[in-house]
């Protein structure tokens, strides 16, 4: 095995851990609120507040990455992803299990922002470039399997069972990082954290409408994922009539869009220019949720219909979230890091947001989700349209 395959494996393994902890229990959403006797909204704080922790989470892990060495963090991380799992199996009442989630995603956004530090301490340009897609292919198992891999669970265990699995599997990811993944960074490149100068890299963040304009509209690509990965159970069990397989099956089926679509995206970019694939996605999204939106509303929201138009709507965002993850980067080459942390946590917290906002309004119909989604596809195009015009002088043209 090369260097660069193994490094991929155990990275990727690394990197599916977080959303391995989201994707193998949506099939058990439904079970969880009938079993503690919760609201259909409530029980979707086990998401947004997930994905919220996970955010503002990564604004630690990076400086702490930077100051004690990468292995330091990932054993933080692991360490609270196992006790927010074990403490998940053992919940008594949905407040229980949402604090336990909270404590999950707080350790499950250590393996995320570390990966990436460990990519380059080790490489650079086409080989750097080739780790990271390798990575990702490891990584994008978890969407494919881990629902179905949950419903299996669900038959034999319960619920519970699924929290227990994932204990077993923060355990599994502590052991590869100590017996696979060596220190990359050596201790006289470590760097002393600087509240001063990470006060003055965010201020500078924050003053730069092409960052945050590209960071939000990857939010917003990304908010309308968060708003399905938190309804669709619900909508494909009730609405549908479907089991947890066979939601199972049709989840997978709907991540393949953003899948495929966020493999070819680098290639793209680097054919087309990143403004103009990030402006053909944010289009793209924003018409494929506008006719899902018309269609359910008139009556036509069948199952194929949805499992159609949400292929085609996470293409596109497969096409906008890697991309303008990367253009928001580009002049900030100094702090990296503390940019790539930033964008992040401003991302995970707004698709929280948008999650915990529409919970209200969910009734088990398709109806609620499309339109939070069409919502979130429309900010993320009016963002576009601002940005444009101060993107074109620094990026790309179109």
């Amino acid at each position: 095995m090369s260097p660069l395959f193994k490094s991929a494996l155990v990275l990727g393994l690394l990197s599916a851990v977080g959303p391995f902890a989201i994707d193998m229990f949506l099939p058990a959403l439904p079970a969880i609120a009938a079993d503690l006797r919760a609201s259909v909204g409530t029980t979707q704080g086990t998401i947004s507040l997930y994905f919220m922790a996970f955010g503002l989470s990564q604004l630690i892990y990076g400086p702490l990455a930077d100051q004690a060495g990468r292995k330091v963090p990932i054993y933080i991380g692991l360490t609270l992803f196992i006790i927010g799992s074990i403490a998940a199996t053992l919940a008594p009442t949905i407040a229980a299990l949402i604090t336990a989630r909270m404590i999950q995603g707080a350790g499950a956004a250590s393996l995320m922002v570390v990966t990436r530090a460990i990519i380059r301490d080790q490489y650079r340009g086409y080989e750097a470039t080739r780790l990271m897609s390798l990575v990702m292919l490891v990584f994008s198992v978890s969407p494919m399997f881990a629902p179905l891999a949950g419903s299996g669970l669900i038959l034999m265990t319960g619920w519970r069972g699924i929290f227990a699995a994932m204990a077993v599997a923060g355990i599994v990811a502590f052991v590869i990082t100590a017996l696979l993944q060596p220190e990359t960074l050596p201790k006289d490149k470590r760097v002393k954290v600087s509240l001063s100068a990470m006060a003055r890299g965010a201020r500078t963040l924050f003053h730069d409408p092409v960052f945050l304009g590209l960071t939000f509209i990857g939010a917003f690509s990304m908010s309308a994922f968060f708003v399905f990965i938190a309804s669709a159970s619900f909508v494909y069990t009730e609405s549908f009539g479907l089991t947890p397989a066979q939601f199972s099956l049709a989840f997978t089926v709907n991540a393949m869009g953003f899948i495929g679509a966020s493999q070819i995206a680098p290639g793209l970019m680097r054919k087309h220019g990143a403004l103009k694939i990030i402006s053909l996605g944010v289009f793209g999204y924003a018409a494929s949720m506008l006719a899902l939106f018309a269609l359910v509303l008139a009556g036509f929201g069948t199952f194929w219909v949805m499992v159609a138009g949400l292929v085609a709507t996470f293409a596109f965002v497969g096409l906008i979230i890697p991309t303008a993850m990367v253009a928001s980067l580009d002049d900030h080459g100094e702090i990296a890091g503390l940019a790539s942390s930033l964008g992040g946590t401003l991302q995970m917290v707004a698709g929280g947001i948008m999650t915990a906002a529409a919970g209200p309004f969910f009734d088990g119909t398709p109806l609620p989700m499309v339109a939070a989604m069409m919502t979130c596809s429309l900010i993320a195009l009016i963002l576009l349209l601002v940005v444009t015009p101060r993107a074109r002088m620094r990026m790309t043209p179109f």
